[in-house]
């Protein structure tokens, strides 16, 4: 504390015999309590950053880069069954994938541009994540129809569960941007009902992703990162900054 706090009073009054014996008594009871008590005086060890963790931003472009994850997601994906389709898809739905493939593409190139303007241009563009940073399909079998429609499954229903919780919390005044989500969310929700015709034809969907009203039920930020966690590996993804929807 500097010594301009103390008031000119204070200053002024002589301390006293008794007074300076109180002060040396708390002194000294001070000093002792110090002693009993230790002095750690040693720094402690910093601790080092997880290289391998990817903390999301706040505000829309936390939300745009969640949608965006999902999007490299999916087109890794459709892009893996487009160059090596397993035997047993037909020609029909190797055309179907094609056009998910597309779409998907076209989703996350946007979701891109969104994230960072100067994506087109390689000399401004902003590298959003670690050069090895993939969208890991091991644990998918996609050597068998049935594997290939039970992965797109598994990404279409996160997909059209999360655009209706992730649009309504964007705060930006772009309409452009609004319009672009909306419509991006009909888009998923379709892909998503076209994934389980292919696998039980007639079925468009179930008790799983709809409840008793066939109202969707939605899936928050937190709940999509945590079932794409093991795919990303071994990069941890947290989504802690993002908006938290009142669902």
């Amino acid at each position: 504390m500097s010594e301009h706090s103390f008031s000119p009073a204070w200053r002024a009054q002589p301390l006293g015999r008794r007074g300076f014996l109180r002060v040396s008594a708390a002194s000294a009871a001070t000093v002792a309590l110090v002693a009993a008590t230790g002095c750690d005086t040693s720094t402690p060890e910093p601790v080092a950053p997880d290289p391998n963790l990817i903390t999301l931003p706040a505000g829309d472009n936390g939300l745009l880069y969640s949608l965006f994850l999902l999007a490299l997601a999916k087109s890794t994906l459709y892009q893996k069954v487009y160059e090596t389709p397993p035997t047993d898809l037909t020609t029909a739905e190797r055309a179907i994938f094609s056009d998910l493939r597309d779409h998907e593409i076209a989703y996350r190139e946007l979701l891109h541009l969104l994230l960072d303007p100067n994506y087109l241009d390689s000399t401004k563009a902003v590298q959003l994540f670690p050069v090895d940073f993939a969208f890991k399909l091991t644990s998918f079998t996609l050597t068998t129809r049935a594997g290939v429609l039970a992965a797109a499954q598994q990404l279409e229903d996160l997909a059209a569960a999360l655009y209706p919780v992730v649009v309504p919390l964007v705060a930006s005044s772009a309409p452009y941007q609004r319009v672009l989500l909306l419509k991006a969310a009909s888009v998923q929700a379709r892909h998503a009902a076209v994934v389980r015709d292919l696998l039980t034809p007639g079925s468009f969907a179930s008790d799983d992703v709809v409840n008793a009203a066939g109202q969707l039920k939605p899936r928050t930020p937190v709940e999509v990162n945590t079932a794409l966690a093991p795919f990303f590996a071994p990069y941890v993804i947290s989504v802690a900054n993002l908006p938290v929807p009142v669902l």
